[in-house]
């Protein structure tokens, strides 16, 4: 079995040319959302999809064979800089509406994993309305945050300050995992979103574990998307604090989870052998940015089920624990 805890929505083009006039009238014509037939929504998922290599959201699952993926919004079209704060508020309040409703038109294949609206003209204690609703009305499992609200725009909090604390709070008090995940970026920052995304995430797990938040909220669950950024690939750097400290860095990057979401197989060796194959799980994000075809392989760079099945040295109970046991383990109701 294999459980893609790294998955987005798909939606019919209607979804996203509303949001388009959100941003155009700037919530002056109010924010009813289009009416999408569940027929038109079933259909964005078996739809083939030009970024995606041509072929649809359902065929590139059933290829991989994934049997149950988690879906979250889009990230980067999130807008969460956008003002004034309702259009934030109303676009993730709809986008977690689809997502709901893709698992009840695909029962067993899909989970939701809820999007906040984390505008920055809100107060973290106001994102979590949502999340709440979320998961006591629409059973979702999990949630997924941006640890970059301004989009580049301006530095935001660590994840390590206190400004965070109401929504540690709320996960761990409906006991769901959450998924740290970038968003968009826009000017003045320097580099695109998706080095944003390496640079975030780098930024996230450095002060996670350099701050008191898993001492204060031991139960909290975090999940650092693609592979944990940059910090595995670079701990060496970071090992010589256990001379100051007394703690391991390793041990302190164990509290957290990871997610599979590399596109070569000597990333993953890496990140398994750093943190542990206990500590991942499978993530691909299929379709996504790595939905094209590598012309050295022929295999779509996404094909992460492959990579780590050409992991030889992988004993097969770690290799079931990634693909879907740790999920298990940490998912409650799967």
């Amino acid at each position: 079995m294999i459980i893609d805890v790294h998955g987005h929505m798909s939606a019919p083009s209607d979804f996203y040319a509303w949001k388009a006039g959100l941003l155009a009238h700037r919530g002056s014509h109010g924010g009813k959302p289009p009416v999408i037939t569940d027929d038109a929504l079933r259909a964005s998922y078996f739809a083939p999809n030009h970024n995606f290599g041509d072929i649809s959201h359902m065929q590139h699952l059933d290829d991989a064979g994934i049997d149950l993926q988690m879906l979250s919004p889009r990230p980067y079209q999130m807008m969460h800089s956008e003002r004034p704060a309702k259009l934030v508020e109303w676009f993730t309040a709809e986008a977690n509406n689809l997502i709901h409703r893709a698992t009840e038109l695909f029962p067993g294949r899909f989970a939701g994993i809820a999007g906040l609206p984390q505008s920055p003209d809100l107060d973290p204690a106001q994102w979590v309305g949502e999340l709440r609703r979320t998961v006591t009305e629409l059973g979702f499992v999990g949630a997924m945050l941006n640890s970059d609200p301004h989009e580049g725009t301006q530095t935001p909090p660590a994840l390590g300050e206190r400004y965070w604390y109401p929504v540690y709070e709320a996960l761990c008090e409906l006991d769901v995992p959450v998924l740290l995940h970038s968003a968009g970026c826009k000017p003045p920052a320097r580099e695109p979103y998706s080095l944003h995304f390496i640079q975030e995430e780098t930024i996230a797990v450095w002060s996670l574990v350099n701050s008191d938040v898993l001492k204060d909220f031991p139960d909290l669950k975090v999940i650092v998307s693609h592979g944990g950024g940059a910090i595995p690939y670079q701990v060496g750097r970071f090992l010589p604090s256990v001379v100051r400290t007394g703690v391991s860095y390793i041990d302190k990057l164990r509290k957290l989870y990871f997610d599979s979401c590399l596109y070569t197989q000597e990333g993953l060796e890496l990140l398994f052998k750093v943190v542990g194959t206990d500590r991942v799980l499978f993530g691909s994000e299929k379709p996504g940015t790595g939905s094209q075809i590598d012309p050295s392989t022929g295999r779509w760079f996404d094909d992460i089920h492959l990579l780590i099945d050409d992991i030889e040295w992988l004993p097969a109970d770690e290799r079931e624990a990634v693909m879907s046991g740790n999920a298990k383990k940490l998912f409650k109701g799967l």
